[in-house]
């Protein structure tokens, strides 16, 4: 399956206050320097905000945590678990089809979605309200076939009741997780021999589903108003490199390689789109220039010790500069400018 992004994407993208908050918080869990780590995490709430993952999105989470966009777009392409184009606002329904549940009626369940909510995969019903795509095993075999709506199993699911259940879901109604047929948890169809108490107790689900169902939150997406959890980084103090912090500036005394020839200023013909060069997006950019490099020619130019130093000293961009070849693609630039 091709993970692309959708052709057509919304102008911007912030997270609300809340959810920036969060994000923030998540960041200081790794050490300064390492923001990149809390990639996964930040473009998951900016899908739970959305509903999907936007191309904006990507980048306003790549630019909090001082990435290319480009190491941004690497991670969201490659896990399945982010959604590349709209979804149900509703709810966004994933069958499993892997072996336990094909064998006990998955594909009756994709017959379901496809005349309930979209012929194809990955299309939104008419509505708007739904959308479903089959995924590999979601590990509750015991309960075939099931599928996993917002952050719940529904489970030992029947085409009749899959189908009641999206009827349920588009009416506004958030049908009660976990077995469908009446089951428990995933006991022996036939009936406990041992570990019955719930059934003296008479509880009428088990405690996952219980609390699922008393916080309301089965199909709701989180939008950063749920009480946070207390974790040992909650409290840690650490100034965040967004956008309105500054890049650290470089060692004054350095180690490695060669300073090279560096300017106070751009020329008066003006600074390049140093963006221009793949590998440097606006937070890049803005370092670079305060260390004083605004042009091609400048970077064209550095040696392999001048490259050194400034891998070096790029604090929160170390290894950059030859990871991508930056001076090739400068010396390719200013060619095509040359004509």
């Amino acid at each position: 399956m091709l993970r692309r992004l959708h052709p057509d994407q919304p102008d911007s993208f912030a997270f609300t206050p809340a959810n920036q908050a969060w994000a923030e918080a998540q960041i200081t869990k790794f050490p300064e320097g390492r923001q990149a780590s809390a990639i996964i995490p930040l473009l998951w709430r900016a899908q739970e905000q959305e509903g999907w993952l936007t191309r904006p999105a990507i980048e306003h989470v790549a630019d909090l945590l001082g990435m290319a966009h480009i190491r941004a777009l690497e991670v969201a392409t490659f896990y399945f678990m982010f959604q590349l184009q709209p979804v149900g606002s509703v709810a966004h329904v994933q069958i499993c089809g892997t072996l336990s549940c094909m064998i006990c009626g998955a594909e009756d369940l994709i017959a379901v979605c496809k005349d309930k909510i979209a012929p194809n995969a990955h299309e939104l019903s008419d509505d708007g309200k739904l959308s479903w795509e089959e995924v590999e095993c979601l590990g509750s075999c015991a309960n075939a076939p099931m599928a996993q709506i917002g952050k719940d199993y529904y489970e030992d699911l029947t085409a009749e009741s899959f189908a009641a259940l999206l009827d349920d879901l588009r009416a506004g109604k958030v049908p009660t997780p976990g077995p469908q047929n009446g089951r428990y948890a995933s006991e022996p169809l036939k009936g406990l021999t041992s570990l019955t108490a719930h059934e003296a107790d008479k509880l009428p689900a088990n405690a996952s589903v219980a609390l699922a169902t008393d916080i309301g939150d089965t199909v709701k997406r989180i939008d950063g108003t749920e009480v946070p959890l207390r974790a040992p980084w909650t409290d840690r103090e650490f100034k965040l490199p967004t956008p309105s912090a500054p890049i650290p500036a470089p060692a004054a005394d350095p180690q490695v390689g060669d300073k090279p020839a560096l300017l106070t200023g751009a020329r008066d013909t003006g600074a390049d789109d140093l963006k221009k060069i793949k590998g440097i997006g606006p937070k890049l950019e803005e370092a670079l220039n305060e260390i004083g490099v605004y042009h091609f020619d400048q970077i064209a130019g550095w040696t392999e010790a001048e490259v050194a130093w400034v891998d070096e000293n790029l604090i929160a961009f170390k290894g950059r500069v030859s990871r991508d070849d930056w001076v090739a693609q400068a010396k390719e630039l200013i060619k095509d400018a040359d004509g």
